[in-house]
């Protein structure tokens, strides 16, 4: 099995849970298993609602769905657009 893929998000908006600040997410791609119930044209489109539901699944620290949904817009939409491009082969990529 390959190395598993990750990408680190600075936060422009910390997340504040109890006396610690999250400044930063890791992201890691997604297995197959972690999409289900989710519509990858939804993930990839950054639906507000499926990339909510993705990244407490793929995240470190592992965020909550209400800490995902009082993120900063400009957070979520970065985790989004991470999120969107493991889901492209290595030959879309740039």
């Amino acid at each position: 099995m390959s190395k598993t893929e990750t990408v680190t998000v600075d936060l422009d908006t910390p997340i504040t849970r109890e006396s610690e600040k999250i400044d930063q997410v890791k992201l890691r791609k997604p297995m197959a298993g972690e999409l289900r119930g989710l519509s990858l044209a939804e993930v990839i489109n950054l639906d507000v609602d499926s990339i909510t539901k993705l990244v407490p699944r793929i995240s470190t620290p592992t965020l909550t769905e209400p800490e995902v949904r009082n993120m900063d817009p400009a957070d979520l939409t970065e985790c989004g657009k991470e999120i969107a491009g493991f889901l492209l082969q290595k030959r879309h990529k740039g």
